[in-house]
């Protein structure tokens, strides 16, 4: 018996539904019926009585629904030990979160003190993956919003800076208007670099957009930036945290009138603990908010006290 189908059941046992289940579980709504229907058939009872409309607990189930709970309970207190007694938590980063991932690192040491952190500087797309594959407790990605198998919790906001060349005409510019741009070329990485940060960003140009004049495609933030500044007439858009971490010192970052922002989410497994879950976005966030009506950096009783613990 896996400690999935019980987290699953109970999943379901608590929503009564199993979209809502599967939704809350960020997974596929087939997968939670195939675990529960294998549950069933490893205990040899009927756990719920399902119709089109409605899904109820048997009596067996309720019984089996208190069992599962405390079977959980026992194996985060489990991990927990195991923990305490060395973690390491690896957290997938990429370009221009140095600051935040200090904030970061220094708030889940409150909960902690003992682990080790191992950063990881990965592309989109391999931090997505190698969360999956477990090879990672933690990720940080700018414009995700939603990513198959994971969960995904928006912590942050942050605006975006137009980049133009030291020599621009507005460089001087405490404010620019994305219309004041207009007449320059926007020089933006190629969507293959960094898909949700492009998306993001295109998505936040658009009632702008017919009016832009779109150069050729770039590559990396980086080359980017550094292109933007060897030509006065044209211009990118980044998040101010982003343009600073390239130590490019040809380009100017000047904020919009009015601000345009971009999302930043923590990305964990799916199997970690709600309250660990909550833990490791509050951490990240930048005003830290009560957890539950418990202070953000007390671990309650029973709770995991060590980030990137998870319930499998």
């Amino acid at each position: 018996m896996e400690l999935r189908a019980l987290r699953y059941f109970i999943a379901v046992a608590e929503e009564l539904h199993f979209g809502r289940a599967a939704e809350r579980l960020n997974i596929a709504q087939p997968a939670v019926s195939q675990q529960v229907a294998r549950l069933e058939r490893e205990l040899g009872v009927r756990l719920l009585d399902r119709s089109p409309r409605t899904v109820r607990l048997t009596d067996a189930g309720r019984r089996v629904l208190d069992a599962a709970q405390d079977v959980l309970k026992a194996a985060d207190r489990v991990r927990v030990v195991a923990h305490e007694v060395a973690a390491v938590v690896r957290i997938g980063t990429g370009p221009g979160l140095a600051r935040r991932l200090e904030r970061g690192i220094d708030a889940l040491r409150e909960y902690n003190s003992a682990f080790e952190v191992v950063l990881v500087d990965l592309p989109i797309e391999s931090r997505l993956a190698a969360i999956r594959r477990g090879d990672l407790h933690i990720a940080l990605a700018r414009g995700i919003v939603t990513a198959p198998g994971l969960l995904v919790l928006p912590v942050w906001s942050e605006p975006l800076h137009v980049v133009v060349s030291a020599r621009h005409p507005l460089a001087d510019r405490d404010v620019v208007t994305v219309g004041d741009m207009a007449d320059d070329v926007l020089r933006m990485p190629s969507r293959d670099n960094d898909a949700p940060l492009h998306d993001a960003i295109t998505a936040a140009l658009e009632p702008d957009k017919a009016r832009l004049r779109f150069g050729r495609p770039t590559g990396t933030v980086q080359d980017t930036v550094i292109e933007v500044g060897s030509n006065p007439r044209s211009w990118a858009l980044f998040p101010a945290e982003q343009i600073a971490a390239t130590g490019a010192t040809r380009v100017r970052s000047i904020p919009l009138d009015p601000p345009l922002t971009i999302g930043g989410s923590v990305i964990l497994p799916t199997d970690v603990t709600p309250y660990c879950a909550e833990a490791i976005a509050n951490a990240f966030r930048d005003t830290p908010t009560t957890l539950n009506g418990h202070d953000p950096r007390a671990p309650r009783n029973g709770a995991s006290r060590v980030p990137g613990s998870r319930s499998r």
